[in-house]
């Protein structure tokens, strides 16, 4: 039955950090009962609503059940029902390893079909190192997982905790983005593209190379659809847990370095990967008589990755000067606009890789996978201005699209997506059905093929809260219903509900 006021669960995962902390006689410590102590006393986070508690799987197998809270209904109309999960042991963020990393993974897998989104609460520390992390973990993602942390407590009188945890929470229940982002001070990054620029800042993370996926300002949240990656499989979430960072070392040139010093370092035992932060444009000294390259190598001939990524900011690693030209020469894959942080735990990512070859390694290291990097050879094409409103041409095109769905013109449906300017997998009409939702009871299962092969989501709910699963299951669309299963759509626990009033 539809609401006036419709309602989105999502789960909040707090691993520890700065924002849930408290002043104590030994300084800044975690505060358990965050939920409690640190949201529900703020009208922002907390209608007032008697909840029941929702589920919360703490493992594979064990489900318990944790107080819940709803916001009061958003710019967007809809209410966000959410708890909170506090580890039991709080994670440091300067400490955090890639079990820690396994271990949020892992609560997301579990926690997968019954919420919509996931907020992870997080030091800022390691934060940039965590969110590349789990980009690369999580595999055919289709919900928002968004990591956030604050530079002062939620408890202090001057802090960021509030818009970072309350930004992070809207974003997260509202807009179905399939990406590992990290939500900093008004701005939603893509999370292998953040890095953190400042230790005391508020606005203490940045995206060099790429712009935020949304901004939110006293108007809302504004999403760039077209910048959101989307999966492109027919295939459910899951995630790769071990990360190989254990074999994986990082190394920062400078001038004067000897090649006996990063000899050391490619020496090192069950070395396996090298990320070498390099001066500009990807240049280092070669040494006298070339003997730094000579060192590289033959490391690269023993079988070591070496990832070349630039020591400033913004740009690219590239073979325009003659120092970068020979370390490729050398063997060393070029890492374009990769930060380190990704480069570390995209390479840790494919090394655990089970038969995964040298050659394939270099050449994933050069191939965007989950967004990372600009592929320097990958055309981009930029749609001119026009006089006519957008939105205008936006409704005009989808009522196209809507029509080529329901004769089942998949010619039709390819040509207006290809070049799409619209983002019009997004688009909804007038009862917020999406592509898909018409797709999912549409006479041709092809159309639904195309539009889940370009990343259409199948968790988008309609004004009625259905899912395009449900709607298929309903008009008894056996084909339809058995390809959405297989791209990872479930009900809705909603829907899971009225099933079971139905029975």
């Amino acid at each position: 039955m539809a609401t006036l006021n419709p309602e989105s669960r999502v789960l909040i995962v707090m691993t520890g950090g700065t924002i849930c902390m408290k002043s104590s006689p030994e300084g800044l410590v975690p505060a358990r009962g965050f939920l409690q102590a640190g949201m529900a006393p703020r009208p922002s986070f907390n209608d007032g609503s008697k909840l029941d508690p929702l589920p919360v799987m703490t493992d594979a197998s064990t489900k318990e059940y944790f107080p819940s809270l709803r916001t009061p209904p958003s710019t967007y109309s809809n209410h966000i029902r959410y708890t909170l999960y506090e580890f039991p042991k709080l994670l440091d963020s300067s400490s955090i390893s890639s079990a820690g990393w396994g271990q949020i993974a892992t609560t997301i897998q579990n926690n997968y079909s019954l919420y919509d989104g996931f907020v992870i609460l997080h030091g800022t520390d390691s934060l940039a190192y965590t969110s590349s992390a789990l980009s690369f973990m999580c595999a055919h993602l289709g919900k928002p997982i968004i990591l956030t942390g604050s530079q002062a407590s939620i408890f202090a009188l001057q802090s960021d905790a509030v818009d970072n945890l309350l930004g992070s929470l809207i974003i997260a229940g509202t807009f179905m983005i399939p990406e590992v982002c990290l939500f900093f001070h008004h701005n939603l990054y893509r999370g292998n593209r953040a890095t953190k620029i400042s230790a005391s800042a508020f606005d203490a993370f940045a995206s060099p190379n790429y712009p935020p996926l949304a901004k939110v300002s006293a108007m809302g949240a504004e999403v760039n659809w077209n910048l959101i990656s989307r999966p492109r499989a027919i295939a459910k979430f899951e995630v790769q847990t071990n990360l190989d960072t254990a074999h994986v070392a990082c190394l920062r040139i400078f001038p004067g370095i000897k090649p006996e010093m990063i000899d050391g370092v490619l020496r090192l035992e069950g070395l396996r990967g090298l990320i070498l932060e390099t001066f500009g444009a990807g240049n280092a000294p070669e040494g006298e008589d070339g003997s730094l390259t000579a060192v590289i190598r033959s490391a690269v001939q023993r079988g070591v990755v070496v990832v070349n990524v630039s020591q400033c900011q913004s740009g690219f690693v590239s073979p325009l000067y003659a120092p970068a030209t020979a370390l490729g020469k050398a063997g060393v894959v070029f890492g374009h606009d990769l930060t380190t942080e990704a480069a570390l735990t995209k390479l840790s990512y494919l090394l655990a890789l089970p038969d995964l070859e040298y050659n394939e390694i270099t050449t994933q290291m050069q191939l965007s996978i989950r967004g990372e990097m600009t592929e320097v050879l990958s055309t981009q094409f930029t749609h001119p201005a026009t006089d006519v409103p957008v939105i205008t041409e936006r409704q005009q095109a989808f009522t196209a699209l809507g029509h080529a769905i329901a004769n089942g013109d998949v010619d039709a449906v390819v040509q207006l997506l290809t070049g799409d300017p619209y983002g019009l997998l997004d688009a909804k009409d007038y009862a917020d059905n999406t592509a898909l939702h018409l797709a999912a009871v549409a006479p041709d299962v092809r159309v639904l093929e195309e539009l889940l092969n370009r990343g259409a989501s199948v968790h988008v709910r309609n004004r009625a809260s259905n899912t395009p699963l449900f709607l298929a299951e309903q008009v008894g669309a056996t084909e339809h219903v058995r390809l959405l299963r297989e791209s990872g759509a479930h009900f809705h626990v909603e829907e899971t509900e009225r099933l079971r009033g139905d029975t």
